[in-house]
């Protein structure tokens, strides 16, 4: 072990060198993956059991290729998922807008909740709600193939059952469920198309059409959630919308009283940024 203790160190370092946020992190994620073991357990590797192959995926990890493509997972609540090219990677700061959700799903005086979660991509909210809330029926909207076939393969692995993946486009999705559906979130594309992604694993590796929005400001997609949200929500539903934190205020006049919303919040991230919107059907 104190082999592969050197040489995580001399990974980190190259890691930090290359502007890595977390290079200590990545760097034992790194040689859990190729040495088949939980991170916790990098101590029981022996050092004649080193596999060179860490430093091949520390180089990828050095150009900024996202971790969860060189390890073939990203970690989003209490899931672990596939990922890989083709389907942008959950972040840590959508997890809170899952667990808003997720919360007012247990506070709901319903059976068994029906929720649609429009754009899935990995399937990561989807999922995160089904294994959370008891008795939820959820229903997943991916129209891009390549993210359809990663979000499939995790709904075979963890949400069997409750987990209905739809291959259809958010604006004209689910009609059977008019007036049905008790919440509808979303995490949309919603980057205008003139503005760059400062981080290379986004930039570089994530697919535009889950980053890039529509119109001048990026956020004709949150439009047409809205819009959906509005035909499947039953009186009193949720619709639960994540945003660039730039365009909070923007994201809020979206869903105005003269369309049926009440209750619109712009709610922050656990960095205090503003990260998402919700607001409630009109029960009237």
């Amino acid at each position: 072990m104190t082999f592969l203790i050197d040489e995580i160190a001399l990974a980190t370092a190259r890691l930090a060198e290359a502007g890595v946020p977390s290079p200590r992190t990545d760097a034992e994620e790194i040689a859990a993956f190729v040495h088949g073991v939980p991170r916790g357990m990098l101590h029981t590797i022996k050092d004649a059991d080193f596999d060179a192959r860490f430093w091949e995926g520390v180089a990828r990890r050095e150009a900024r290729e996202p971790l969860q493509h060189i390890t073939g997972r990203a970690y989003f609540r209490y899931l672990s998922l596939e990922v890989g090219p083709g389907v942008f990677v959950p972040r840590p700061e959508t997890e809170v807008v899952a667990g808003w959700a997720i919360d007012r799903l247990r506070e709901m005086d319903v059976t068994s909740p029906v929720v649609v979660d429009l754009g899935t991509g990995s399937g990561a909210i989807a999922l995160s709600i089904a294994q959370e809330v008891a008795l939820a029926q959820v229903h997943a909207v991916e129209i891009d193939p390549v993210a359809y076939g990663w979000a499939k393969r995790n709904i075979l692995e963890h949400g069997q059952g409750r987990t209905t993946l739809h291959p259809e486009d958010l604006t004209d999705c689910l009609r059977e469920l008019n007036g049905q559906v008790d919440l509808v979130i979303s995490n949309p594309p919603y980057i205008p198309p003139g503005a760059i992604p400062r981080d290379p694993e986004v930039r570089d590796y994530d697919p535009s059409r889950a980053l890039y929005g529509s119109g001048e400001d990026g956020l004709d997609e949150v439009r047409a959630v809205e819009r959906t949200a509005r035909r499947l929500l039953r009186p009193g539903g949720f619709a639960v919308v994540e945003h660039a934190d730039q365009q909070g205020n923007a994201v809020y006049w979206l869903f105005a009283e003269e369309n049926g919303w009440r209750d619109v919040r712009l709610r922050q991230d656990l960095t205090g940024r503003d990260r998402f919107v919700t607001a409630r059907l009109t029960q009237d």
